[in-house]
């Protein structure tokens, strides 16, 4: 369990969303995604408005499947608990939550916004899998498919929230959003790892 991969965050904020007096019970909406998760390859895009919920509904959804917090005391009251097999995927699945706007440190440049993004996900992989990623690694891609690898049955959520922060910041230039891009194609595209990847911006 690290900062991103399978943290524990996105269970505790979520958790607090539940408990407020104006709490909407949205749960329902993984049942949307379970027909993904069996197929695999799955691609979700949320483009919604300012405040309109998408990092609520990211934290859900990465606290229903992440195996970083055993969930049943929270989703039990919860509409997904009228699903009959949400037990088979619930607190299953290797969980990576990045959310974007949300980058540790000083970012003065590009290169110091994913390195920071990128070293703290390589730094999570090989802690979780010591004898696979080696020291050095500098790809998160690479660190990835070496798991992939040595794991056939390793596959990913991917739960990237405000995915386009890099675009509305004054340090990012026109070729550093194309990097950017790159960056987010080399990590997911055609990557067998890939189980599902849900976005929001």
């Amino acid at each position: 369990m690290g900062m991103y991969l399978d943290s524990k965050a996105a269970y505790t904020l979520y958790q607090r969303e539940t408990i407020r007096p104006y709490f909407v019970d949205k749960s329902k909406m993984i049942i949307e995604l379970l027909q993904l998760i069996k197929e695999g390859g799955g691609y979700i895009c949320i483009t919604r408005p300012r405040r309109f919920g998408k990092t609520v509904m990211a934290n859900m959804i990465s606290a229903f499947f992440s195996r970083a917090v055993d969930g049943d005391a929270l989703f039990y009251t919860l509409d997904i608990a009228q699903e009959q097999s949400y037990k088979k995927y619930q607190n299953k699945y290797p969980v990576i939550h990045i959310p974007f706007n949300d980058v540790l440190g000083g970012c003065k440049s590009y290169e110091d916004y994913i390195s920071s993004i990128e070293q703290q996900l390589i730094a999570d992989l090989r802690a979780s899998y010591p004898d696979v990623v080696p020291d050095g690694e500098d790809s998160a891609a690479a660190a990835l498919l070496n798991i992939y690898n040595e794991e056939d049955m390793f596959q990913v959520i991917f739960v990237l929230d405000e995915w386009d922060f890099i675009f509305h910041q004054p340090f990012a230039s026109q070729k550093d959003k194309m990097e950017y891009l790159l960056f987010l194609r080399n990590l997911l595209k055609d990557r067998p790892y890939v189980l599902l990847a849900y976005m929001t911006g």
